[in-house]
């Protein structure tokens, strides 16, 4: 949060990250929910001073990702817990506010913080250019039981997102071994063509 009371964070290791975004949850029942994703660091929030952060920006502005590459590199693998909130469709339709706002933060005690599971960074790149350059981050890209809401920020990317990465990296982009559904195998008589990689 720019202009926060949060502090500078002493790399990327020691600072929380939030989904923005209001997503759908569905479960096996065919219910749906509202859900906001949160992860929050394993390794505990420290911050650097106003005079640290100035000397790291002149003397080394990718402080942040030297740390983060050799804590991975040492063995030191961070972690981030991740906690999603919940709204049902009935309080989404009688909230204060709209829900689907990007400026909002739903509150804790009227909807809870709720772990999900854990996030552990275990391995650099080997390939920096195959494995992040040519990363296609999408948020059209979801598993089944996540679905897209009213967001209109959302929907707007859902769009753009594919549009970039097409003007960016090429119209096969979604072949690029780093974008490819993980561990699919592809059975097709394609040999030649514009979409053979």
């Amino acid at each position: 949060f720019l202009f926060s009371d949060r502090g500078l964070p002493d790399g990327y290791r020691h600072m929380n990250g939030y989904g923005s975004h209001t997503f759908k949850l569905v479960n096996a029942d065919d219910e749906r929910f509202y859900c906001k994703f949160h992860f929050k660091t394993d390794q505990g929030i420290k911050n650097l001073s106003v005079e640290e952060a100035e000397h790291l920006a002149s003397t080394n502005p990718d402080y942040a990702i030297g740390d983060l590459f050799n804590a991975i590199a040492n063995g030191n693998h961070p972690s981030w817990t991740c906690y999603i909130q919940v709204m049902t469709f009935e309080q989404a339709e009688k909230f204060r506010f709209n829900p689907f706002d990007l400026t909002k933060v739903w509150s804790h005690k009227e909807y809870p913080l709720i772990p999900v599971g854990r996030m552990i960074l275990n391995r650099n790149p080997v390939n920096y250019f195959a494995e992040v350059e040519q990363l296609a981050f999408d948020p059209s890209n979801m598993p089944p039981g996540i679905e897209a809401s009213p967001d209109k920020m959302l929907q707007g990317r859902l769009f753009s997102y594919p549009d970039t990465h097409r003007h960016r990296l090429g119209a096969n982009y979604l072949q690029i071994p780093v974008n490819c559904p993980f561990r699919a195998r592809v059975a097709n008589y394609q040999r030649d063509g514009p979409m053979c990689m």
